[in-house]
């Protein structure tokens, strides 16, 4: 195992901040297989399995994420204050809350649920404000920079009240007022800096060259915040006792969802584009394809359910088999890769 890399050290010190996009792309496969079980019922014993294996995942993950923090500072410094590997910080937090979504939906255990999401947020917001940051003061960043993996961050905050509507209620008193204020925080702030970093990543496509190989698979992450945005408004509504007339809320998140229809014709487009002309290796990035798609899922089945419309769920379902594709394709790579230690070779920052 890992029999091509010189020293073991490697794995600490070249370790990616990006891994954790794996745990959050099988967490919303979990959840998607449970939440499509009434379909196929064999989908609710793949759901309580993937459910497993990602709780099982990020724990081995976090281990050499910490000791590089430990044993590797410069090299962990150097990745945050990089304009896109920064991005990918936040996907640790993110997969927190994702890992709680998961003991929500399909663990069952709101206990859980709540420790999870109570450590995921913090984090979270944490990276939604530090990373931006690093870009608002440095004078080093450029317009081959920018890339949809800005959206990282802004997607950590429409998963909060993803993960934490659910559990929202269960909180009384001035922890009640608190979680009402992260969550309706935390959508707000998310929403409206997607819509900001959107325009000036739509420009950097127009105006400056394609996405480097490596990098073309997070031209799916447009997918993240629409999907998980829909999603988590329905969800949070539906949980606000205040809010008395629900249905204009319902149907911003209705017209969210669909604006998803035109990112995902346009993702395919421009996938083959790379497959066909410019070449689509694998990397790590790969993951950047799975979660995306399945906030999307998750965001046709809510939207359903609302409207009680079939063609949105059946567009959910459709879009379930192909991230069942894409993450299994995605994880056997990573694990020949891993086998052989590409992951851990040192990559210069660019």
């Amino acid at each position: 195992m890992l029999k091509d890399i010189e020293s073991k050290s490697q794995i600490i010190k070249n370790f990616s901040p990006a891994w954790f996009a794996s745990v959050m792309g099988t967490g919303v496969l979990a959840n998607g297989s449970y939440m499509y079980s009434d379909r196929l019922s064999v989908l609710k014993d793949m759901g309580n399995i993937l459910f497993y294996f990602n709780v099982i995942l990020f724990i081995i993950l976090l281990i050499p994420w910490t000791l590089r923090w430990l044993f590797f500072k410069k090299q962990a410094i150097s990745d945050l204050e990089h304009p896109i590997n920064s991005n990918f910080y936040a996907t640790m937090a993110i997969a927190i809350l994702v890992l709680s979504s998961n003991f929500t939906v399909i663990g069952k255990n709101t206990d859980i649920a709540r420790i999870l999401w109570i450590i995921g947020v913090p984090l979270t917001i944490f990276f939604a404000v530090f990373t931006p940051y690093i870009m608002f003061k440095t004078e080093n960043t450029k317009i081959g920079h920018i890339t949809p993996s800005w959206f990282i961050p802004p997607v950590g905050l429409i998963v909060i009240p993803l993960a934490g509507a659910p559990i929202m209620n269960t909180f009384t008193g001035s922890a009640y007022d608190l979680a009402v204020f992260i969550n309706y925080f935390s959508w707000g702030s998310g929403f409206f800096l997607y819509i900001s970093l959107l325009a000036i990543s739509v420009y950097r496509m127009i105006l400056h060259q394609p996405l480097p190989s490596q990098l073309a698979p997070t031209i799916w992450i447009n997918l993240g915040p629409i999907g998980a945005g829909a999603a988590s408004l329905i969800s949070l509504i539906a949980v606000t006792s205040f809010i008395t007339v629900k249905e204009p809320l319902y149907v911003f998140a209705l017209i969210f969802w669909g604006s998803g229809i035109w990112w995902i014709m346009m993702s395919v487009a421009l996938t083959v584009h790379y497959i066909r002309r410019l070449k689509l290796p694998y990397a790590l990035s790969w993951w950047a394809f799975t979660f995306p798609i399945g906030a999307y899922v998750a965001g046709s089945h809510s939207v359903s359910k609302i409207f009680n419309i079939k063609l949105f769920d059946d567009i959910g379902f459709l879009m379930y088999w192909l991230l069942l594709f894409i993450w299994s394709l995605t994880l056997y790579y990573t694990a020949i890769h891993t086998y052989h230690g590409t992951h851990f070779r040192e990559v210069k920052n660019g």
